[in-house]
C-alpha cells in the first residue's frame, strides 16, 4: 500500500492529508486488542468470494458423501435430511453473526474518530475563515485606496459561530 502511494507525486498539502488519514487508521489498528485483530482477520477471510466457493464445495461434498454412503447401504455419518449439517450451519451462522458484530463495532469506533476529527476540522476552518474575513475587513477599512463602507454581512461573518448555539438551533428546528 505505501509503495503504491509513494509512486504518485502529490503536492505537499495532499501528501500531508493522506499521511494524516493513514496515521489515524494506523493508530486505530494499534489500539486493537489481539482478539480484535483475530476477529478482523477472520471476517476479512470470510468476506472473500473464494470462501463462499469453499463453503459450497464443503457442503456439496458432505451431502454427496452421505448420500452415496446411504445408497450403498453403508452407515452414513449424517444421513439425508442431514441434521448434523443443519446444526453445523446454524452454529456457523451464529459464529459469523457474532464476528460481524464485533468487527462492525471496531469499525464504528474508527468512524466515530473520523466524525470527531471532521467536526473539529470544520470548526477550526470556520474560525480561520472568520479571522480571514475580519482581516480583510480591517484591510479594507485601513487602506486609503479602497472606499470605506459598512458591510453588516461581513461583520457578522467575521465572528466565529458558537458550535453549541448552532447545535441548539438545529435541535430546536428538528422538534415538531
Amino acid at each position: 500500500m505505501t509503495e503504491d502511494y509513494q509512486a504518485f507525486d502529490f503536492p505537499d498539502h495532499v501528501d500531508q492529508a493522506v499521511r494524516s488519514v493513514a496515521q489515524l487508521h494506523a493508530e486505530h489498528q494499534a489500539r486493537a486488542t489481539q482478539p480484535q485483530r483475530w476477529v478482523n482477520r477472520a471476517t476479512a477471510l470470510m468476506a472473500r468470494p473464494w470462501f463462499v466457493a469453499l463453503m459450497v464445495l464443503g457442503i456439496g461434498v458432505w451431502i454427496a458423501a452421505n448420500t452415496v454412503l446411504s445408497r450403498l447401504g453403508l452407515r452414513a455419518v449424517d444421513p439425508p435430511a442431514f441434521p448434523w449439517l443443519q446444526a453445523a450451519a446454524h452454529l456457523f451462522s451464529l459464529f459469523v453473526v457474532m464476528l460481524v458484530l464485533v468487527a462492525q463495532k471496531h469499525e464504528d469506533e474508527l468512524n466515530a474518530h473520523r466524525d470527531t476529527l471532521t467536526l473539529e476540522l470544520a470548526i477550526l476552518s470556520e474560525h480561520k475563515l472568520a479571522k480571514v474575513i475580519e482581516l480583510l475587513e480591517a484591510l479594507r477599512r485601513d487602506s486609503p485606496q479602497v472606499p470605506d463602507r459598512v458591510d453588516p454581512q461581513a461583520e457578522q461573518m467575521a465572528e466565529p459561530a458558537d458550535a453549541g448555539s448552532v447545535l441548539a438551533a438545529v435541535r430546536e428546528s428538528d422538534e415538531p
